[in-house]
């Protein structure tokens, strides 16, 4: 489940799963539907990512990032998610966070996709990802 919220000329992604890996997913669909209708998008092309992280907040934002940087260098919307996280190395100490992830959705097309807004950049502003006892929260700022 996700949800959006105004902060000043950016926006507020609010993203709550019972799964780390939901919560993963759940944030990109959250930040794509800032951008077009994903019920117009369909899932044709398919992108791979692997990313580390000694952080999970700051996993979150490289994750969200990528997939921005495919949207506006390959021009493509991503609708559908499967994303794996896991930490490496003992799970109670510190560690790195790993992502594996796949992402499908389809180039721009003007006459089906409207876009809504742009969005330029993530950021770490407002930045985090925690565990809670419902399951997993997480909040992100995207400029505008």
């Amino acid at each position: 489940m996700y949800e959006t919220f105004d902060h000043t000329a950016d926006v507020g992604l609010r993203v709550r799963a019972a799964e780390i890996n939901d919560l993963f997913s759940e944030a990109a669909r959250a930040m794509f539907s800032v951008m077009a209708d994903l019920d117009e998008v369909r899932a044709g092309e398919q992108v791979d990512y692997a990313l580390e992280d000694s952080e999970i907040d700051e996993l979150l934002r490289k994750w969200l990032a990528e997939l921005l940087y495919t949207f506006h260098v390959r021009h493509l919307l991503l609708s559908r998610f499967d994303v794996a996280v896991d930490k490496l190395g003992d799970p109670k100490a510190d560690g790195v966070y790993s992502l594996a992830a796949t992402a499908w959705g389809e180039p721009i097309d003007p006459n089906r996709h409207k876009l809504d807004v742009e969005i330029k950049a993530v950021t770490w502003h407002g930045l985090r990802a925690v565990q809670t006892p419902d399951g997993w929260l997480a909040e992100v700022i995207v400029d505008l």
